[in-house]
């Protein structure tokens, strides 16, 4: 058949409209009412005045520190026999100790804790734990091994041009799956925390003398702990000193207070410091922003609305959430879609990264796999703004965040995941493997086929240290 070109003058001719919205796996609009949630209804705070609720002094003060209070907040709603399964989980899994202000426990469904999603993730229950599996075997206190990239004490440089600046190790509220068990909080029965060894102020000096002669950092995260519990003085001129540093173009603060405790940000002292700040960087040409972590839509209410806005008027490039990834809370891409729209919707708060929950001890009944993550990021594309797709990440010991499709190779059997890098960082700078070795990431056992698991079994029977060195020895990674 001869071909016969169109000419180019030749207008389309009528085209009827075909698409309409369909039946979607997930309801758009959100039918989730966006209201403060009404603190009376809980017995502990029936009395509690629109002021009082309103204060960041009453937060702090009646802060849940204990099962005692969390129950005399909750009354009847915390039956007795959830009471003893947390009880035993403080006894005998808890990586952190009990810190819930009362705006979160006023976000829980008390008709149903024991489902509720930020019940599960901030005040655990034994019974919800992994029972052969409660800590992978190869887990670790500090598994992103930051202090082992500690410039100085607290300053973690394992990125070419951003560092991370612990300045604090507390926080207005304890997530029990802190990636920074080792450090921040109060000892457990489990766990007794690093303790930061040189004063305060001498650290951060010391930070501030690193970043003045390293020019190569151009980025620097300030963080902690949480930086709602630095007095705002002092964080002000902490982020007014890094202002000051000619090669500083980025500062990112991060906060899970600004969901934990909005009431903090709304007091005049605090929005005072933010205008001082956001308008000082601006001045400078430097991109400020505010880091938080959210992990359930329930949790973003009006007061984190304010809250949000607040750092935005004050000159703040952005409001970006940081989630984690954590079975029984938001580990179905509905869920997560959710949260996403709240956030943005309604927060004003842009989702930004849902990471894997990290390979710390007693986490396992949390985490997910590679396989299931690449899934929920899958699940979330089409429905949100590209710019506002959360991206899913795996933060590789040794190598640092990438996106879950990134990794090299992925045994689903045994579940070991194998990831490159493209940058040395300080404690490898003469490593002439350091970007051609293959990492290794692993997958909650649990999750696995049973060939896996008795494969894990075995190995964990003969010992660790052959394993370690047996995967080494097939695949090149470091032991």
């Amino acid at each position: 058949m001869e071909f016969t070109p169109q000419p180019a003058a030749v207008r389309p001719g009528h085209r009827d409209a075909h698409a309409h919205a369909a039946d979607q796996p997930f309801t758009y609009p959100l039918q989730r009412e966006f209201v403060e949630p009404d603190w009376t209804r809980l017995p502990g705070y029936r009395d509690v005045t629109d002021e009082q609720w309103g204060s960041a002094q009453w937060q702090r003060a009646h802060t849940v520190k204990n099962l005692k209070e969390f129950k005399a907040a909750l009354g009847d709603h915390l039956d007795d026999e959830l009471y003893a399964d947390i009880e035993r989980d403080q006894q005998e899994r808890a990586t952190m100790s009990m810190l819930l202000p009362p705006q979160m426990i006023n976000t829980m469904r008390e008709e149903d804790l024991r489902t509720d999603a930020v019940r599960r993730y901030m005040a655990p229950a034994f019974s919800e734990r992994e029972t052969e599996w409660p800590s992978h075997p190869l887990s670790s206190r500090d598994s992103l091994h930051e202090a082992d990239m500690w410039a100085v004490e607290g300053l973690t440089h394992r990125y070419p041009t951003k560092v991370l600046a612990e300045l604090i190790p507390t926080c207005p509220q304890y997530c029990g799956h802190c990636t920074r068990m080792d450090l921040v909080g109060n000892d457990t029965l489990q766990v007794l925390k690093y303790k930061f060894e040189t004063k305060q102020n001498e650290r951060w000096d010391q930070m501030l003398d690193y970043l003045r002669r390293t020019p190569q950092v151009r980025d620097v995260v300030v963080s902690g702990g949480d930086m709602a519990n630095v007095p705002v003085k002092r964080l002000e001129e902490f982020i007014m000193s890094l202002l000051d540093i000619e090669n500083v173009r980025d500062i990112r603060i991060a906060t899970k207070g600004l969901m934990g405790i909005p009431q903090h940000f709304l007091q005049d002292d605090v929005r005072a410091a933010f205008e001082r700040m956001g308008s000082r960087a601006q001045e400078r040409g430097v991109d400020i922003a505010l880091h938080t972590h959210v992990n359930a839509a329930q949790s973003v209410t009006p007061l984190v609305r304010r809250a949000a806005e607040m750092v935005l008027d004050s000159g703040f490039r952005d409001v970006r959430n940081q989630g984690v990834l954590l079975r029984g809370v938001n580990t179905t891409v509905n869920d997560l879609l959710e949260l996403c729209f709240t956030l943005l919707d309604h927060g004003k708060i842009m989702p930004y990264y849902f990471y894997m929950c990290d390979m710390i001890p007693n986490a396992e009944h949390w985490r997910t796999s590679l396989a299931e993550t690449q899934a929920l990021q899958f699940g979330l594309l089409g429905y949100m703004p590209g710019f506002a797709t959360p991206r899913m990440v795996c933060d590789v010991p040794f190598v640092g965040k990438r996106w879950v499709h990134m990794n090299e190779d992925y045994d689903r059997v045994r579940g070991v995941s194998y990831w490159t890098k493209n940058y040395r960082t300080g404690i490898e700078y003469d490593d002439p493997d350091a970007l051609t070795r293959r990492y290794h990431y692993y997958d909650p056992i649990s999750t696995l086929p049973e060939e896996g698991q008795e494969w894990w079994r075995a190995k964990v029977r003969e010992g660790l240290d052959d394993l370690l060195a047996e995967l080494a020895a097939e695949q090149g990674v470091p032991v």
